[in-house]
């Protein structure tokens, strides 16, 4: 690789955009930007979001703990949740089902009085290796309407119908943070996935801020592809329906990576029980790049993205980019 620095922005939420950036952040010669949705409203981030009436930070959780630079104390502390749930104890108020690195972003908003200096005050304890920004600071509501024209309120409701997603929306204007706007104008490279399309990348791509600034930039797309299908979300999808509804909500995608790795039979009998199935491909010939690569690994029967493998194949795009 030159010494040409790329700057890249991985745009998502949730698991799979942790693993992706677990896999990049020791990769020389770029400068990361995780641009990460605030929608959730479901376990203790929707507590916290109903009791303080602050953004959803579950996901930025997860990110700060991707992203920082070595194991520490506090990093493993971030992971801790408390044993119960809500129901058990006082509701909303009690500390049960609670992630504490979810309580400890809590607090610090409450005392510094910003989200934003939260997640930057954090960023500097635990030696985060990019910049962490959500995709608004507002507290949003994500909404789904279904191809029957349903509509369904709530990230954490929308699998949970049995229907086929159209889009996904905000019934308010939302505005994007300066700096995810910045990030991706001045980005070489835009990540997108793995995870939820419609609950955890969707969610940053339908703001129209961050849908006008993708418009303008000249960073290279590249979706990496779920490997299975999220039952109550993209039950049956192929990989070009997944790439069709990133792109039908304003996403640019120049390349998209692939698993081609054989998933094992009790793996696969596994997830068909809960109506998960494989993601084929479903064309020979496509308007982009398609890398098809080993990317998964199958520890405790489950199919996972490989962070390793992911490191490898985004060098492998960054020196084609040469």
């Amino acid at each position: 690789m030159n010494n040409k620095r790329y700057k890249v922005v991985v745009i998502g939420g949730g698991h799979g955009q942790s693993v992706i950036l677990r896999g990049i952040k020791f990769i020389e010669n770029i400068d990361i930007s995780a641009i990460v949705t605030v929608a959730d409203d479901g376990g203790s981030t929707g507590r916290l979001r109903r009791q303080f009436h602050i953004p959803a930070m579950g996901d930025i959780r997860a990110v700060l703990i991707a992203l920082a630079e070595s194991e520490t104390l506090l990093k493993n502390l971030m992971e801790y949740r408390f044993e119960g749930s809500a129901e058990d104890h006082d509701g909303d108020q009690d500390v049960m089902g609670h992630n504490l690195g979810n309580l400890i972003l809590t607090a610090l908003t409450q005392s510094c009085g910003s989200f934003m200096e939260s997640i930057g005050i954090l960023s500097k304890i635990l030696n985060v290796r990019g910049d962490i920004i959500p995709a608004t600071t507002q507290v949003i509501t994500l909404f789904a309407r279904m191809a029957d024209g349903t509509i369904v309120r709530g990230e954490s409701n929308i699998p949970t119908i049995d229907n086929r997603i159209d889009t996904v929306f905000y019934n308010e204007p939302v505005r994007a943070t300066d700096t995810a706007i910045q990030a991706i104008r001045e980005a070489d490279v835009i990540l997108y996935g793995i995870g939820s399309i419609f609950t955890s990348i969707l969610p940053n791509l339908i703001i129209p801020e961050i849908q006008e600034a993708i418009r303008q930039s000249h960073a290279y797309g590249v979706y990496i592809c779920n490997a299975m299908s999220q039952p109550g979300e993209t039950d049956d999808f192929t990989m070009e329906d997944h790439v069709a509804a990133l792109v039908r909500h304003g996403a640019r995608i120049d390349e998209v990576l692939a698993a081609g790795d054989e998933i094992p039979p009790q793996v696969l009998q596994r997830y068909a029980r809960e109506g998960g199935k494989p993601v084929r491909i479903a064309a020979k010939n496509h308007p982009y790049k398609l890398t098809v690569a080993p990317l998964l690994d199958f520890d405790q029967g489950l199919v996972r993205h490989d962070c390793e493998r992911i490191r490898v194949c985004f060098e492998d795009i960054l020196k084609g980019m040469e």
